[in-house]
């Protein structure tokens, strides 16, 4: 039975860490200094086929060597190199015979920690800046001698470490720097964000001709060296997946099926769980999609009485998803000692966590700060008995479609908008009922379909209903109403870490209202969200 009792964050790693170490043999490493353009950085480097890792700033040299890096990237941060609690990394990765390219903060620690000196700008720098380049460098190689970048920072550097050679000027502050002796190399200004017009030349610069990495990180990569990974950790063992029926779990589901399949029989069980806060009717078409489209292993467990129950009275966000995930692991650990009596033992769980759900979930990356626990990796138990594979655990959304499309996976699949793991819960703010949560379907029901109707349902990232705690004066039929406001929210995204409000037709705004209010007893208004993220989340709660 089950013997490996763990922490959850030692079985977090157990296929990422073997991944990294043993199949990847190359990465460009990302130490974060808390920068909000940390992890598009990274983005930035895999969209030239290198793989790469964000890692704390603190992180030890035996953890960065661990995934064989051919780089390292300084990020940015909010921090002064002076201040005293300012972040600091390892001085040991000037000296590794790597390149090193610092970003933002990333040069004003180089030249801070190798001997020169950096003061509070007298004039700061946010925005859109001109810099123009002094001298000849690989980092610029082929690039006009003015570049349009972007900038954000309040400190510079006034005193070069020795060795150094000023490549860059802005009209404010030094703009880039190099040692090209030692493989040292810094700008300013943000490379990784659009607003620099030549920012993916010069990480192209820096990743394929300096670094010399290899291109060779792509779909077919990663989904042939996962499987190879999948297989050398589990041996003969058994697994059940965490399956949701979204587009995470369904690629990670298919990449562990096609790793422990013998024949026509899978060592992957996947377990489908009505938590009683599913959308309309997605119960039963989830189980029939994956069944038939993907030729998955279902077993379909319906948990509602059990998930409400849990949930009665409870109105906090960060409780309800802590419970949600505990519930899920509870009706996975029983799975399995069922799956255990009728085929064997059963050791792995899978789950579709993706890089996001990570960095909002666990402050993995120094002094980067919790946003919200995600069942699945915050909401986790402190004990667990079964051990964790999470073979897209380093992935961002648009990568895993790419992932599931060199699978062949069915579109209608992997075009699936995001959903929670914690599902309708929170997108009732406040306490989750039964009545609550039959006036959300409906309301959710209308919008997916009338967006699905516009052709607008593949261009949007997310599009949902959110049902509001207060309640509100309306007229109906001449008569006065007093019932609940919901509120509509569509978004753009790239990996789900940032994202824009849609401004959805006038005409699609005005059905999904009208019908609404005329056919959901118990709303009678409708509002549209207006917010970003930053400095809102997509999901409310």
């Amino acid at each position: 039975m089950f013997r490996f009792p763990r922490r959850s964050d030692d079985a977090l790693h157990d296929i990422s860490d073997l991944r990294n170490s043993s199949v990847e043999t190359q990465s460009i490493v990302v130490l974060d200094f808390g920068a909000q353009y940390s992890q598009l950085i990274a983005r930035r480097v895999r969209e030239l086929n290198v793989f790469s890792v964000v890692l704390p700033c603190n992180a030890k040299i035996e953890e960065i060597r661990k995934h064989s890096p051919v780089g390292i990237i300084l990020s940015g941060g909010p921090s002064s190199v002076y201040d005293k609690d300012a972040p600091v990394a390892n001085s040991r990765v000037f000296g590794l015979g790597i390149p090193v390219l610092g970003i933002c903060y990333g040069l004003q620690f180089m030249v801070h920690t190798l001997g020169g000196k950096v003061r509070a700008a007298k004039h700061r720098e946010y925005g859109h800046a001109q810099v123009d380049l002094l001298e000849e460098s690989e980092l610029f190689h082929d690039l006009p001698r003015n570049l349009e970048v972007w900038m954000s920072h309040g400190d510079e550097a006034l005193e070069l470490p020795t060795g150094f050679k000023l490549l860059a000027k802005s009209p404010s502050a030094v703009a880039a720097i190099e040692n090209s002796t030692r493989q040292l190399y810094a700008v300013q200004f943000h490379p990784e964000v659009h607003h620099t017009k030549f920012g993916k030349d010069i990480l192209r610069n820096f990743v394929l001709n300096i670094c010399k990495a290899e291109p060779t990180w792509t779909p077919h990569h990663f989904v042939d060296a996962t499987i190879a990974s999948i297989r050398k950790q589990v041996g003969s063992g058994r697994a059940i997946c965490a399956l949701s029926g979204g587009v995470d779990s369904a690629v990670a589901a298919t990449l562990v099926d096609r790793a422990l399949r013998d024949g026509e029989k899978s060592r992957l069980t996947s377990i489908f769980v009505n938590n009683g806060v599913l959308r309309k009717n997605e119960f039963e078409k989830v189980q029939q999609n994956l069944r038939d489209k993907l030729g998955l292993h279902v077993v379909a467990v319906d948990a509602t009485e059990r998930f409400l129950s849990k949930l009665a009275g409870v109105r906090d966000p960060e409780k309800k998803r802590k419970l949600i995930g505990n519930e899920f692991i509870k009706v996975f650990e029983e799975e399995a000692h069922r799956i255990e009596k009728e085929e064997g033992e059963v050791e792995w769980l899978v789950q579709g966590t993706l890089y996001p759900d990570v960095i909002e979930s666990v402050s993995v990356r120094g002094p980067s700060q919790v946003i919200k626990s995600h069942h699945n990796v915050g909401g986790l138990p402190e004990k667990m008995k079964l051990k964790l594979i999470e073979p897209l655990r380093d992935l961002f959304k648009d990568e895993v479609r790419k992932i599931g499309r060199d699978m062949e996976m069915p579109e209608e699949i992997l075009q699936r908008q995001p959903f929670p793991g914690p599902g309708l819960a929170v997108r009732i703010l406040g306490e989750v009922t039964p009545e609550r949560l039959a006036i959300l379907r409906e309301c959710d029901d209308i919008v997916v379909n009338e967006i699905k109707k516009a052709e607008l349902y593949t261009k949007i990232w997310q599009s949902f209903a959110v049902l509001l705690p207060v309640m509100s004066v309306g007229v109906m039929g001449d008569q006065r109403t007093y019932a609940y406001t919901c509120a509509i929210r569509a978004v753009h995204s790239e990996d789900g870490m940032t994202a824009d409000w849609v401004p959805l037709p006038h005409e699609v705004l005005k059905t999904i209202s009208s019908r609404i209010v005329n056919e959901v007893h118990g709303v009678n208004r409708v509002v549209y969200d207006v917010t970003s993220k930053p400095p809102g989340t997509i999901e409310w709660e």
